[in-house]
């Protein structure tokens, strides 16, 4: 009677784990089937993942070549551009701050850190009216540029990331590093970095997510077609005063999604590690 029970507890654990998972991966098969059927057919047969009309070839290829002249490999480079440059900033400037705050006494440190992290509170739609303004007199309004700054000087949340880690270090490994003739520039590149990896690699994986799916700055920075990023030229594919392409924006859609999917399961195990473990350290 115990092994019945055991087994149909062990029954009921997988059916619904395997329940839940699909609950949650449907949107995406759901995404990937529409993107192989045809225009007339997507919301007409909406509930089907198999298609009646395969036309994978036709959505992938009116998809790729992109609106108004622009293909959408185009959008695909200005997002990876302004990407790989935000996150290489965002990630540099807070390892910098959070090794500041954490392992250099200075005057002022808590006030400092305390106005680090009530910026984690303000909205970031708040902060676009005074960025626009001060774009606008810089003459950066349409440019990458305007994307990629508000990035690139670090964020809140990764320096108390990374200050979780830096704290979970004991200071005479610094002391050791100073006494071996190390400055402290050299210290955290060849100490501690190494050390707080899962920590950076973490960062790194959540500033890439969120600067490749941001859509409210470029939508108020850019008015340029050929400077949008993927998540503005997704939107290009609707045309409320004529026909949209629902085929070529939801197989566009999938292709935006590769690159981070792979960036994510490259790094998979560092960001498991990561958030694991930061909320041990201090």
């Amino acid at each position: 009677m115990v092994k019945k029970h055991k087994k149909l507890g062990t029954f009921l654990y997988h059916f619904t784990a395997v329940l839940l998972g699909f609950v949650m991966i449907y949107p995406l098969l759901w995404l990937i089937a529409s993107s192989f059927k045809d225009n007339s057919e997507i919301f007409v047969n909406a509930f089907s993942l198999i298609p009646e009309k395969w036309a994978i070839a036709e959505n992938y290829q009116s998809g790729w070549n992109g609106v108004g002249g622009v293909s959408f490999g185009k959008f695909i480079f200005n997002t990876l551009t302004v990407t790989v440059i935000g996150t290489v900033g965002c990630v540099i400037t807070s390892l910098l701050a959070a090794y500041a705050f954490s392992r250099i006494h200075f005057k002022g440190s808590k006030f400092w850190f305390i106005c680090v992290m009530i910026t984690m509170m303000i909205p970031n739609q708040v902060m676009v009216v005074p960025q626009y303004i001060i774009f606008k007199k810089l003459g950066l309004i349409d440019t990458l540029a305007s994307l990629i700054a508000p990035w690139f000087f670090g964020g809140a949340f990764f320096i108390f990331l990374m200050m979780q880690f830096f704290r979970g270090i004991p200071k005479e490994m610094d002391e050791a590093a100073e006494i071996d003739g190390c400055n402290k520039m050299q210290t955290l590149l060849h100490i501690l970095i190494p050390m707080v990896s899962p920590a950076v690699v973490t960062a790194s994986i959540f500033s890439f997510y969120w600067i490749w799916q941001d859509f409210f700055q470029p939508l108020i920075f850019m008015t340029d077609p050929d400077k949008y990023t993927v998540s503005l030229g997704l939107k290009l594919f609707l045309d409320p005063e004529s026909a949209s392409n629902y085929g070529g924006m939801f197989a566009m859609s999938f292709v935006s999604l590769i690159p981070v999917i792979v960036f994510f399961i490259c790094f998979q195990k560092y960001l498991v590690e990561g958030m694991a473990t930061s909320g041990l350290k201090g």
